[in-house]
């Protein structure tokens, strides 16, 4: 007897020592293809408490209130391993496999919660277990045949090494087909209890094989989707301006910081000569790779239009037309300034985009010449605002993303705070006030609050 219980105590603090090392990995990596750590955790976990409490050494080295509830304990284990097994299957499981599973859980669990019910009401924990020990081995015949059928293994599971589940699946169903035999034999060795975790050890060990697989898989997949976003933003970052341009009387400073990897926002200088330049700046709405694939697009398209750098409204009337007819359901917003410091004038024309900043000494105007957004209409005009400038003008083209990030209280940074900046840093440098804006954006933001959107600013100061 003594024998017997020293294996029932070693299996379950084996077995729960697993079930906690399990969910504690999952804790530590909180990454997707983990949760089938959980499950297997939970199954270990509760396979190991049902054993030590059924160790009578065990039972009165607890104190009297915990003694009180291992009966308890035992009628509970008993009904929720088999929803809990099932939940460990479903994370290998595809197709309609996976609409049986979850029938399973369900309606094991729903006899679990039952069964516990009436424990609790009577007394006695025996009245469901015929019905959750025909679930469970209607439930363990067709995973069995499914494993072992590799036609029926390759359309029902997800598994990287197919061999190894088969082991561990006959090896439990095996052990089961054992254990019911002897009951109903009546046959008992002394070894019963070590062969029973014995097979059910294997079947976990062939869980815990096949999901660090799973999970390695995942890894490497992630790892090369980083490489290649890393080498997407190389790209991205190369199709922008290198530096700002050289125009005669003018400073322009620009500032990008893309929300992921990859950005949505584009912005771009067209100097025709050392007194005139062109300036764009573009918004995809969505993020990510769809929206910096745009982006891509609209740097290809704006090359052509050089010729009418100097017509803010044929630049975005043809640039419409090209972008139509290839962003499907996407849409740009956009903004096209032409400054000619020889003659002394700008010109101004947007489509749908937010409007252009331009201070001149003490005032600050909101200057609004919309069109629809690039990809509505593939015939839209755009209105064209003319502006004549002076020594000490300022001008500030940006996205929405300067005036969208929000404090922990849910406020927006605001069109009205991005432009009290602008009023109070009005005499400092264009790369200065850049500087003042984005370090009063991430003062507004929290810390631990990521970026919602792409940002881009550009300043241009007539000096």
């Amino acid at each position: 007897m003594l024998r017997n219980q020293l294996v029932t105590i070693v299996s379950g603090s084996v077995f729960l020592f697993i079930g906690l090392a399990s969910c504690s990995l999952a804790a530590v990596r909180r990454r997707g293809g983990v949760r089938i750590f959980v499950w297997l955790g939970i199954w270990s976990g509760l396979w190991g408490a049902r054993l030590l409490a059924e160790s009578p050494a065990v039972v009165a080295a607890l104190p009297h209130w915990a003694q009180i509830s291992v009966p308890f304990l035992r009628v509970a284990v008993t009904y929720l391993l088999l929803p809990i097994a099932s939940l460990a299957w479903l994370e290998l499981s595809t197709g309609k496999f996976r609409h049986f599973l979850g029938a399973l859980v369900l309606i094991s669990l729903a006899n679990g919660v039952a069964g516990i019910g009436v424990f609790v009401i009577t007394g006695s924990g025996d009245k469901l277990i015929p019905y959750n020990n025909l679930l469970a081995a209607a439930a363990l015949l067709v995973l069995v045949i499914i494993v072992a059928v590799p036609a029926l293994a390759r359309r029902f599971l997800a598994l990287p090494n197919r061999a190894v589940m088969v082991v561990g699946t006959l090896a439990f169903a095996a052990e089961a087909l054992y254990f019911s035999l002897s009951r109903l034999l009546h046959y008992h060795t002394p070894t019963t209890r070590f062969t029973g975790s014995l097979g059910l050890a294997v079947l976990l060990f062939s869980f815990g094989y096949v999901a660090v697989q799973i999970v390695l898989a995942s890894e490497r997949r992630l790892l090369s989707i980083e490489k290649e976003l890393a080498i997407a933003r190389e790209i991205q970052t190369s199709i922008l301006p290198g530096r700002s341009p050289r125009i005669k009387n003018l400073r322009v400073a620009a500032a990008y910081r893309p929300m992921t990897e990859v950005a949505g926002d584009f912005y771009e200088f067209i100097p025709v000569d050392h007194n005139s330049i062109g300036f764009l700046v573009a918004d995809v709405t969505g993020h990510g790779i769809p929206a910096a694939l745009i982006a891509a697009m609209i740097k290809v398209a704006i090359q052509p239009l050089v010729p009418y750098a100097h017509d803010p409204r044929e630049v975005l009337r043809r640039l419409n037309g090209v972008l139509s007819a290839q962003m499907g359901p996407q849409l740009v917003s956009a903004a096209y300034l032409w400054v000619d410091t020889e003659n002394r004038v700008a010109l101004y024309s947007a489509a749908g985009h937010p409007p252009l900043l331009h201070c001149r000494e003490d005032e600050l105007h909101r200057i609004e010449s919309n069109g629809l957004l690039l990809g509505v209409f593939p015939e839209s005009e755009y209105p064209l605002c003319d502006i004549a400038i002076l020594p000490g003008d300022r001008f500030l083209l940006y996205t929405d993303g300067v005036s969208e990030p929000e404090n922990a209280r849910g406020d927006s940074f605001g069109e009205f705070k991005f432009e009290q900046v602008v009023r109070n840093n009005q005499s400092r440098p264009a790369s200065e006030l850049l500087d003042q804006l984005l370090t009063e954006i991430r003062r507004w933001q929290p810390a631990s609050m990521a970026q919602h959107d792409d940002i881009t600013l550009i300043v241009i100061d007539v000096v």
